[in-house]
């Protein structure tokens, strides 16, 4: 998979996926103007939570649980600000699911599935993935 990031001006940047599908990020911290988008670090962790929402709600949609409302939340525990880089120590991901007669073991069975068999995102931040980087002037 390859996504293209390009820079739109200031702290902007709008990255093309394969899909097509322009998104744009913005780490701008500019107090006189809005945030044209989420932060790269909001993504990742907005990344996390929509892809194991993709899969409960599939799961439990084949186990003919109806939901009325779902939600994540994902909590980050990170270093104080001035210590550099700030990775996160931790994430809690809490899903709050709502249903009419939601089987409480289909729910913490669709989960479970999610986390530790078909969510990529978290798949990948259990790995440590390798990051390699390279430099092209043209």
């Amino acid at each position: 998979m390859k996504v293209s990031v390009e820079w739109k001006g200031d702290l902007t940047f709008e990255a093309t996926a394969p899909s097509g599908v322009p998104f744009v990020m913005d780490a701008s911290h500019d107090e006189d103007s809005a945030p044209k988008g989420p932060t790269p670090l909001e993504v990742m962790v907005g990344s996390l939570a929509a892809c194991s929402a993709v899969d409960v709600v599939g799961i439990l949609a084949k186990k003919r649980q109806v939901i009325e409302n779902y939600r994540i939340e994902v909590v980050g525990e990170r270093p104080e600000p001035g210590t550099y880089p700030r990775p996160f120590t931790a994430l809690t991901v809490r899903h709050i699911v709502k249903g009419k007669d939601l089987d409480p073991a289909a729910v913490e069975r669709a989960v479970s599935l999610s986390d530790e068999k078909y969510c990529s995102v978290a798949a990948t931040l259990r790995q440590n993935p390798t990051i390699s980087t390279e430099i092209v002037i043209e």
